[in-house]
């Protein structure tokens, strides 16, 4: 339940399964998104194919996503669940109103009835009464590197998770599978790590400053001219941090009389950052390109409200990986349309970027897209580059607009010399100018566990989603009594996850997100994997109902292939 997602989905942002707008099929069928589909004869029975509306010319290998339908009964299990929660909680705000229970979350004073309230009801109700109740699953104290494993300090409760004390305890070598350390360079020795303590010794580790006053160095510059040749952009601005990269950056390229078309599950921080720019905002369905279409054709059809006039700007705003759902933006269609429609693109990178592609290039290089097709790319450092910050890159004439009306460059302080030096370092092992090969192993070896362990939890008769080459892997988990079990059962085995629940998703679609990691051997993987098997078992987590394909026939092995 990150903040960020929570903020996301409390301000309306409802998530849908359907990516195409088209209405559900029946509970527990299977909805798979499969481009190069196969002859309707070949075609699996009771199988829905969703994509026949889609451009399949523009894909040069096979998009494969899919989403399974929540069981009727569990659906209507976890909405009991939820209710039985709903009705104790009253109860309990009873007791506390009566000082027979004590209350410790923050509530309004009795003299402040009458201004506008700090807190929104529904909110604190649900924080007091639910979250608690499962809250020693976030914010665990990491006490080493946060690499394929991890030492976790241990921590109990005697107040219901109201407090927590330290136990003087170490829980050693726990398999981390929450870390976006997609490339496995979040790792204190080694080329990046010994890099990064020269860069401290040379420049320290604070600036003290913002970049367009004394805090621009030319280890920063340096970073900035790699990443544009990293991306094959003219140019590119970094910054010292990646919610701000967009949540600031945004507000200077639009403003009053601009159209934002924005994907309904986009991030938090770039929600904030069309917020604060003024623009009108319209969300689209879930990469669902139909519905991306007809609101192009009616802000060009219509143009501005009550006044009619063409709108300044038509900016689309979409991910490349969506970090709760593993999805995979189908931009080769975005790009299609932005072009037929005259609008501009902003590509958010922040998970794709050194996850995705023959080069890590992310998802422009995973669809095999000409990059100067992206009008303002943006991606963090904070993921597979195992650093922190974000940068976006484009047109020199973009990035020289930026540098005078950026707040995150006009204000916040510049990046940290050692941080930029890890980038550095960890992205010429990526483009292999280190003299090595470490790079394009990392990156193969994360596309290999990524199918495997996709492949052996899809096997395991659990529901997963996402795209097959997404390293985000959501496990659904549905009940709320089950979000807790899960986490403290893996932990238990040794296997560190995330758990997200309402309101960071929608409240039947609770989950665990696994993010795999080039730095997992198989036997972390396998032993990640038998965990979840067994605490699959112990909390009847087995829900799939996906038709597995007949062996026997050789197109239809051929066929599970492409759609599985």
């Amino acid at each position: 339940m990150t903040e960020s997602s929570a903020n996301k989905l409390q301000n309306g942002e409802a998530s849908h399964r359907n990516s195409n707008g088209k209405k559900s099929s029946k509970n527990g069928f299977v909805k798979n998104h499969c481009l190069f589909q196969q002859p309707q004869k070949y075609r699996r029975p009771r199988e829905t194919n969703q994509n026949v509306t889609h451009n399949s010319s523009l894909y040069k290998k096979p998009f494969a996503e899919s989403f399974e339908e929540t069981p009727l009964l569990v659906a209507v299990l976890t909405y009991m669940g939820y209710g039985i929660l709903t009705v104790f909680g009253y109860l309990r705000d009873f007791l506390r109103h009566w000082s027979i229970e004590k209350c410790h979350v923050a509530r309004e004073k009795e003299e402040q009835k009458d201004f506008v309230p700090l807190y929104q009801d529904f909110e604190n109700f649900y924080t007091r009464n639910l979250y608690m109740r499962i809250r020693d699953n976030w914010n665990r104290p990491i006490c080493s590197v946060p690499g394929a494993k991890m030492n976790l300090v241990e921590r109990v409760s005697h107040d219901y998770n109201w407090t927590f004390e330290h136990t003087g305890r170490v829980v050693k070598d726990v398999i981390n599978m929450g870390s976006y350390n997609y490339l496995g360079f979040a790792e204190n020795t080694g080329a990046c790590a010994d890099a990064a303590i020269e860069a401290t010794e040379k420049y320290g580790v604070g600036v003290a400053s913002s970049r367009c006053e004394m805090g621009n160095l030319d280890i920063q510059e340096k970073l900035e001219q790699l990443v544009a040749r990293f991306l094959g952009l003219e140019s590119s601005m970094i910054f010292g941090m990646g919610f701000a990269t967009n949540s600031m950056n945004i507000p200077a390229l639009t403003g009053k009389g601009c159209l934002i078309l924005s994907d309904e599950l986009n991030h938090a921080s770039l929600v904030l950052g069309a917020r604060l720019s003024g623009s009108t905002i319209r969300v689209f369905k879930h990469n669902n390109m139909q519905s991306l279409e007809k609101l192009l054709r009616d802000a060009i059809a219509h143009g501005q409200p009550r006044t009619h006039r063409p709108w300044k700007k038509i900016l689309i705003v979409v991910e490349g990986i969506y970090s709760m759902e593993g999805s995979i933006v189908r931009l080769p269609e975005v790009v299609a349309l932005k072009k037929r429609y005259k609008a501009y693109l902003y590509l958010d990178e922040a998970h794709s970027i050194g996850a995705l592609g023959p080069n890590g290039r992310g998802v422009v290089d995973y669809f095999g897209l000409d990059p100067t097709d992206v009008d303002i790319m943006m991606g963090t450092f904070t993921k597979s580059f195992g650093a922190a910050g974000g940068y976006i890159a484009g047109k020199k004439d973009l990035i020289n607009f930026l540098r005078c009306h950026s707040h995150s460059a006009l204000y916040a302080t510049s990046m940290s010399p050692p941080v930029a030096q890890q980038i550095i370092t960890s992205m010429k092992i990526i483009m292999g100018e280190d003299g090595t090969t470490l790079g394009a192993d990392r990156l193969r070896q994360l596309s290999e566990n990524t199918t495997y362990f996709r492949r052996k939890l899809r096997e395991m008769g659990v529901v997963i989603y996402g795209n097959d080459d997404s390293p985000v892997v959501p496990m659904m988990l549905y009940m709320p009594a089950k979000i807790g079990a899960f986490g403290r059962e893996m932990l238990k085995r040794n296997i560190g996850t995330v758990v997200v629940g309402f309101p960071a998703t929608p409240i039947i679609e609770s989950r665990a997100r696994f993010c795999v990691s080039a730095a997992h051997t198989k036997e972390m993987l396998d032993t990640a994997l038998k965990a979840t098997d067994e605490v699959g078992d112990l909390l009847q987590l087995k829900y799939s109902r996906r038709e597995q394909p007949f062996p026997s026939l050789g197109w239809m092995a051929k066929e599970s292939l492409l759609q599985d």
